[in-house]
């Protein structure tokens, strides 16, 4: 007769056993499935401005009035080359752009106080500026040139002529082009205007053999009048390079512009864009005053 022998305590064990390790596993799954929500959660709603953006589906833009840049057409609607670049960038999100007007000296303050999401109307990278904000990479390049009258400067050789006692050089009271102007030709009589119209109009009459201001004046005065002014020198006398403000902080959305303005520079569209707007004047008759009035010109310091 054999003898079985049944022990419960080692029959139990293994239902025990396996019944410890579901539990565990199913904690720790659960655990893993909570924290991966938790940081998804935390991105969109605390996080980085890219996913704010995405969930509401408004790109909020700070501008402020400067042609080309920023304008206002015959209806009132905002036109310009900063529009074409928001919303073209709004609509590869797939977001629907919500523009908000500010003073000049107001769109940092804004973007600061997280009123707007971005910056878009032809602001300049500099290294006072990037203290307090983010720039992308740049997607436009314009600075301060210098005009001359035609007929006045017909038998110069150089712009080295223009640097004499006996030659006035206009330029806009308070903006950085005066300071230019001084450095430049520091023994011309610089005379100062107080709106970009003046200065325009004092270049033209003749008044002044020249005219240093910031970029798109004498890119305006020469292309609607060639035959009284042109730009004698092929760069620049000082160059800045234009780029989207975004708050600091924000790695995903600052990767997307950047990776936008890659893509759009290779396929030629900016390019395009920046010619139509400030190499012609054949977007005039959208706006309501001509261009060298609706001109605002700001310092690329302030």
């Amino acid at each position: 007769m054999k003898l079985t022998v049944k022990c419960t305590r080692c029959q139990k064990a293994p239902l025990t056993l396996t019944l410890l390790t579901a539990i565990t596993l199913f904690f720790s799954l659960f655990s893993l499935s909570y924290a991966a929500k938790a940081l998804k959660l935390t991105q969109k709603v605390n996080g980085d401005a890219f996913y704010s953006i995405l969930n509401t589906g408004k790109l909020r833009v700070g501008v402020s009035l400067r042609a080309p840049w920023v304008m206002r057409d015959k209806q009132g609607k905002l036109v310009g080359f900063e529009m074409d670049i928001a919303n073209q960038l709004a609509k590869d999100m797939g977001v629907t752009p919500v523009y908000k007007q500010y003073a000049w000296k107001k769109l940092i303050p804004a973007l600061l106080k997280g009123d707007i999401d971005i910056i878009a109307s032809g602001m300049s990278i500099t290294p006072q500026r990037s203290l307090k904000i983010t720039f992308s990479n740049p997607y436009a390049s314009s600075g301060y040139n210098l005009v001359s009258n035609l007929n006045l400067t017909k038998n110069f050789s150089s712009i080295t002529n223009l640097n004499n006692k006996k030659i006035t050089i206009a330029a806009i009271k308070g903006t950085l082009s005066a300071d230019i102007a001084r450095k430049i030709f520091p023994n011309a009589r610089l005379v100062l205007k107080n709106t970009a119209k003046e200065a325009a109009s004092a270049v033209l009459s003749g008044k002044v053999y020249a005219l240093v201001a910031a970029s798109p004046i004498p890119e305006f005065l020469t292309t609607k009048d060639p035959h009284k002014c042109d730009m004698p020198l092929s760069k620049p006398l000082l160059k800045t390079r234009e780029a989207f403000a975004i708050n600091k902080n924000n790695p995903e959305l600052l990767n997307f512009l950047n990776s936008w303005i890659v893509t759009h520079d290779a396929d030629g569209w900016i390019h395009s864009t920046h010619e139509y707007w400030f190499k012609s004047l054949r977007w005039q008759h959208q706006v309501k005053l001509q261009p060298i009035k609706s001109l605002q010109v700001k310092s690329p310091q302030n």
